[in-house]
């Protein structure tokens, strides 16, 4: 999943122009985009625009409202029988806020016929400073969970601080350490690691320097708020031929060396970390999702 491309649920005129943008998944928002007097509209617009979908790219992923408010069980109430690929939860705390609505889930499931377990769950789990201390507990927190991502915003906001930014527009030392607990905490819980968006859409070259960073630091993808962030995004993250190939050689390198713990490659010692670095790049170049293909 390279590129996650959010859309207000309340707003048709958007969601059909969406499917076209060419990301691999789009958030359909109920929460901060979406006025609170609008909210009912949009859990309505959003399931109807589930109804109408086609199975198959994009997939689907529904943003809910977070859990302290009176909004979340309505939102998955109305949308489960849709069946979304995915609800994403802002503002948690910590994987017990996981465990609560995967409980929901499971609930409305039996309640509606839907089959168990197919919605997947994925979240913004950075954006309280309470959230930076429960980084370690989404591991094995849920079957359905595949996805971390990190929100600058309202922990910025939460935090108090002026800015989230530097001079030079690179995050400062706060958010630096959200993205990073992040990325380990994907990693650790092993799901997809997810670089949140770049806010200002009109500055490619903001977009190009988070993006290409994101790639190289490990995050499977990127959010976006514009439709003209979407190809960029897919670009940086489709591994091109030079990286597939060499990614092959590693692994053909270590088949024909037999059982060995080093080998020789172009004149450079490879060990097994670089195996496994080289089949973690050849399965993100396949087809996404390997979980689950039936659900939209």
């Amino acid at each position: 999943m390279r590129s996650l491309l959010f859309v207000p649920g309340d707003s048709e005129k958007k969601l059909l122009k969406a499917a076209s943008s060419g990301a691999d998944a789009l958030i359909l928002d109920l929460e901060d985009s979406v006025a609170l007097s609008a909210k009912d509209k949009a859990r309505g617009a959003t399931r109807d625009y589930l109804d109408g979908a086609r199975t198959g790219d994009p997939k689907i992923i529904v943003r809910i409202n977070a859990l302290d408010t009176p909004f979340w069980r309505d939102d998955i109430a109305t949308v489960a029988g849709g069946r979304p690929h995915a609800l994403m939860i802002p503002k948690t705390l910590s994987g017990d806020c996981m465990a609560k609505v995967a409980a929901e889930l499971d609930r409305l499931e039996a309640e509606q016929g839907l089959t168990p377990g197919a919605i997947r769950l994925c979240c913004v789990a950075t954006e309280t400073a309470t959230s930076l201390f429960h980084m370690q507990s989404y591991a094995g927190v849920s079957a359905r969970l595949i996805a971390l991502t990190w929100g600058a915003e309202d922990l910025a906001a939460n935090l108090g601080v002026r800015d989230n930014k530097d001079d030079d527009g690179a995050y400062t030392g706060p958010f630096q350490l959200a993205r990073t607990l992040t990325l380990l905490a994907a990693v650790h819980a092993d799901v997809s690691p997810i670089d949140t968006i770049s806010k200002e859409f009109r500055n490619e070259a903001a977009l190009v320097r988070e993006t290409r960073a994101a790639a190289r630091d490990g995050f499977t993808g990127k959010m976006a708020i514009h439709p003209a962030q979407v190809g960029l995004i897919n670009e940086v993250f489709t591994p091109n031929a030079d990286d597939l190939a060499h990614a092959r050689a590693v692994l053909a390198a270590f088949a024909d060396a037999g059982d060995v713990g080093v080998v020789a490659l172009d004149g450079v010692m490879l060990d097994r970390p670089h195996l496994r670095q080289a089949q973690k790049l050849l399965d993100r170049a396949a087809p996404w999702p390997k979980k689950s293909e039936n659900s939209k």
